[in-house]
């Protein structure tokens, strides 16, 4: 009998901010990788997630949303969003029906075709409206439902080309813990802070000691730009700083599987977000 042939590849989820594309990540993998919040923009880096099954490996890039800014911080942001749509197998171009199509879309779309690259258009958030007549839309789903999820994950097996598995069965993305629990503590923030302040706010881990099988002990600094953010990041008696540091307990130790002692300091780096070596040290570039 003929062996079966097996597929793998690298699937970009690309997209406008808050389109979907870390939700779906996280459905697909059965897992939390990606961080979640209402905000959008909230994806900074590409994260790589690992997907097994009995005949493929997909390896799928959340990347950062695609718009346009003069920042240093957005500029690296879109950076890495053009450096994964070049290299992928397959594009997933998420829509969100709220939002509907536009011209970034087509660009992006037109961009990717131009370069010979396979591209699935996805309508997202199936639960709360139809997809936009406007689009050209290949599927549509909710990751929230798990509604079309199946059939948009046979759609991507089927776009891969035939190759091994790189990655072992078990292995879940290429990220250190270090940077998820970063991640993680980034995420508390975002939820806990209102307004500008979370877009001003990157987290640094200075110790990460799993020496103890019983307990890993991180230390992490949230670093802010202004000296009047310090105030309201630390908040009236310290409560702020509590806050974001148990709800980041809680998903770390949720990650790690282990109990966590989490130290949390805040910083002032001034411009930090305007330094392209700072972005690239905290893993923005």
């Amino acid at each position: 009998m003929a062996e079966r042939s097996h597929r793998s590849g690298v699937v970009a989820l690309l997209g406008r901010p808050n389109a979907g594309k870390s939700t779906l990540l996280n459905r697909l993998l059965g897992q939390k990788l990606a961080i979640v919040t209402a905000k959008p923009q909230t994806t900074r880096s590409r994260i790589l997630g690992i997907l097994t099954l009995p005949a493929a490996q997909v390896l799928l890039l959340d990347t950062p949303g695609f718009h346009a800014s003069p920042k240093a911080l957005n500029q690296a942001l879109g950076d890495v969003v053009d450096q994964v749509a070049r290299d992928c197998d397959l594009a997933v171009l998420l829509v969100d029906p709220r939002i509907g199509w536009d011209e970034d879309h087509e660009a992006l779309r037109s961009r990717m075709e131009r370069r010979g690259a396979k591209i699935l258009v996805v309508a997202t958030k199936l639960d709360l409206a139809p997809p936009p007549p406007d689009a050209p839309v290949d599927l549509a789903l909710s990751a929230q439902t798990g509604e079309g999820v199946d059939a948009f994950l046979a759609a991507l097996v089927g776009g891969l080309p035939e190759g091994p598995a790189y990655y072992d069965a078990d292995q879940l993305t290429d990220r250190p813990l270090r940077f998820l629990a970063a991640e993680l503590v980034r995420e508390a923030a975002f939820e806990a802070l209102s307004q500008e302040i979370p877009y001003e706010t990157a987290v640094e881990i200075d110790a990460f000691d799993e020496s103890d099988p019983a307990i890993t002990r991180i230390r992490a600094n949230l670093l802010v730009e202004k000296k009047s953010q310090k105030g309201m990041v630390v908040g009236k008696g310290g409560q702020m700083i509590r806050r974001i540091g148990i709800e980041a307990r809680k998903s770390i130790e949720e990650m790690l599987e282990t109990h966590v002692h989490l130290e949390l300091w805040v910083k002032v780096e001034p411009r930090w977000s305007k330094k392209p070596n700072r972005l690239k040290s905290l893993g923005y570039h």
